[in-house]
């Protein structure tokens, strides 16, 4: 083909052909202005990412969506100050208050200072959290631009270490063994000594005789399972034993940790946090890593409140008293029998809304299928008496004692009991209910804890604290480091070995890199170590491409002009680029869809970083080519 041929590329890039018109090597206004605008709205959404957030404490109100009243922070800043830490600044954030901090060090040693100085007498109403304050400039956060979200293996986020309540639990197991002990004796028709039979994981069960003693033995060996049964006199008093064995209470344990993980993870899942972790940490704890957590002292209220709810009938005269309790509702006292129809636990979904007559929050639920039988069993019966419904809810208490002169702050739980509701049942009820009497705050967090599923054991957070990074911070700055001196390695290859058409290069790599930071702030994806990698990934992509550009363009050199090479070498060029990058796309889609963790924190950047580079290496490099070269008469090009 001779030197001065056109090309048979088909004309301009994406097989749009060069108008007669325009010089060759030539982009229209609007095409240029169209890449300036792309790159120029991607460094206004990547902008907030220069802003470092100010470590700061969070303070809202416990199951309520009323704004904190703002004299608090006069509280909560003295007695900061009376410890020696200084503040920043305080100010309102929606219905929480923020506490701005200096370091992270105050902030962790501030959140139990101001903790005890608002929850007087161990009430806990306020709930204090850690949290990041953003120091994005508002007009920023008016276009909705934001931070990106950072892993914990890298910077940010929040960390709970929770304990479970194993004494409480296996107290309440052995209280419900106990009912079902008094059941078996008691349709056996065998007399016993009432009293309190429970210590610990052991029941000791008192007789007025041996005979008796022995027949009871008879009815209970094959019956309680799991539980070491022998006999022993208490001074003159023939008593049966039974202990829990410590493969039975092992396996209790167990039972709980999973039933509270598989609870947790749903409640995580509720508030919508990026690839949460949620795992067992020894036979009586859980740890939870919250990455990128928007709202911590949410997060805190959810994770650290266990509600339940139980539904029971109203006592009638005749009931044994010590099969009832007795509760305060309304001004009025209300007993009910302590056996429940049905408890949260049968509960297959919950929604908060509103009742369409009186406006009023309330709670619509909905049975699973042995709760719904066993609902219309018990009700259908009981036509013209009244139902009510128990709200229990497990507190955390917070107080201090002095321990061989060292005041030590003790965490436990302490469990509320209040009837919400007490109704008339006028037809045999089913599997749908409607929950009134709660405030707003409390049907919504009420509704979430019952579609994430009850507890099985209670538990009180031991440890809260931001975490950076989980390799440490000195390997991280490593890290980056090798990331920054393998990006300026490459830049420097580029301008070296392809000249000008490097510089163009470097600055289309650039504003990839912008691109990338800006489109995952705008998903609010959380950046993760694999995610960084998928970063370096794709920019080793771009570059791979404009060197197939490039290298196509030195080709073409050795048979056409040098403004003819330049456009047959990015047209050529397009079809391998596109292909290799679609197939690397269709990769990181799979892996999206199929991976978890990790893993789909590597392929959310890879497919975001994949588009970008193909926009940047295409049409970003062949704009800065077209502006350095289009146009102009050349009988040489440097490449």
């Amino acid at each position: 083909m001779a030197r001065g041929a056109p090309p048979q590329s088909g004309g301009g890039l994406l097989g749009l052909s060069q108008p007669v018109n325009r010089p060759p090597n030539s982009h229209s206004l609007g095409r240029y202005l169209l890449i300036l605008f792309v790159v120029v709205l991607g460094a206004i959404y990547a902008a907030p990412n220069l802003y470092q957030p100010d470590p700061a404490l969070q303070i809202r109100l416990d199951s309520s969506t009323d704004p904190v009243d703002p004299r608090l922070s006069e509280v909560a800043v003295k007695a900061l100050q009376e410890a020696g830490l200084a503040v920043k600044s305080t100010e309102p954030d929606g219905s929480a208050l923020v506490i701005r901090m200096l370091s992270h060090d105050d902030q962790r040693h501030g959140r139990e200072i101001v903790e005890t100085a608002l929850n007087v007498n161990a009430q806990a109403r306020y709930v204090v959290a850690l949290n990041d304050a953003s120091t994005t400039p508002q007009w920023l956060r008016d276009i909705g631009a934001k931070p990106i979200s950072l892993g914990l293996d890298l910077s940010g986020g929040v960390h709970f270490m929770l304990q479970v309540d194993m004494e409480v639990f296996l107290g309440d197991r052995m209280s419900s063994s106990e009912e079902t002990v008094r059941d078996l004796l008691r349709d056996a028709r065998i007399r016993y000594t009432r009293g309190d039979w429970i210590s610990g994981t052991t029941m000791d069960i008192p007789f007025s005789d041996t005979a008796t003693r022995d027949q009871a033995e008879e009815i209970l060996r094959p019956t309680m399972d799991g539980f070491d049964i022998s006999t022993l006199d208490r001074g003159e008093q023939p008593v049966l034993r039974l202990i829990l064995n410590p493969d039975r209470v092992r396996e209790l344990e167990d039972l709980a940790i999973s039933q509270n993980l598989s609870s947790l993870r749903n409640r995580v899942n509720e508030l919508g946090v990026s690839e949460p972790l949620v795992q067992r940490l020894g036979r009586e704890r859980i740890i939870i890593d919250l990455p990128g957590v928007q709202d911590p002292a949410r997060a805190k209220s959810i994770i650290n409140k266990f509600a339940n709810l139980e539904f029971r009938l109203v006592a009638l005269a005749n009931d044994r008293a010590s099969q009832t309790e007795t509760y305060e509702y309304e001004g009025r006292t209300v007993t009910l029998v302590k056996k429940n129809i049905v408890s949260g636990d049968n509960v297959s979904n919950a929604q908060q809304d509103f009742d369409p007559e009186s406006g009023l929050p309330q709670v619509s639920i909905t049975l699973d299928n042995d709760g719904g039988r066993r609902m219309n069993d018990v009700t259908k019966d009981r036509v013209g008496q009244s139902m009510a419904i128990l709200f229990k809810e497990l507190k955390p208490q917070v107080r201090t004692v002095k321990r061989d002169g060292v005041e030590t702050v003790v965490r436990s739980t302490k469990e509320e009991k209040r009837v919400i509701n007490v109704a008339r049942i006028n037809d045999a009820l089913g599997f749908r209910f409607r929950i009134t009497g709660l405030e707003l705050g409390e049907a919504r967090d009420l509704s979430l804890l019952l579609r994430a599923g009850a507890l099985a054991a209670p538990m009180y957070i031991v440890e809260e604290r931001t975490v950076g990074a989980s390799l440490g911070d000195e390997n991280i700055k490593k890290g980056w480091t090798a990331v920054l001196m393998g990006f300026v390695l490459v830049l420097t290859f580029m301008l070296f070995f392809y000249k000008g058409f490097g510089l163009a290069a470097n600055i289309a790599l650039a504003a990839n890199l912008v691109l990338i930071l800006a489109i995952m702030s705008l998903l609010g994806a959380t950046l993760t170590l694999p995610g960084i990698a998928g970063i370096v990934l794709t920019v080793g992509m771009a570059v791979d491409a404009n060197v197939l550009i490039f290298s196509r363009i030195k080709e073409e050199l050795l048979e056409r002009s040098p403004q003819q090479a330049i456009q047959a070498g990015f047209d050529r060029a397009l079809l391998t680029i596109v292909d290799a990058n679609v197939t690397t796309f269709f990769v990181a889609i799979i892996l999206l869809s199929i991976g978890s963790g990790p893993v789909k924190g590597f392929a959310i950047t890879l497919a975001v970083g994949i588009v970008t580079s193909v926009f940047t290496a295409i049409m970003g490099t062949r704009a800065l080519v077209n502006l350095m070269y289009g146009g102009r008469k050349m009988e040489k090009l440097a490449i």
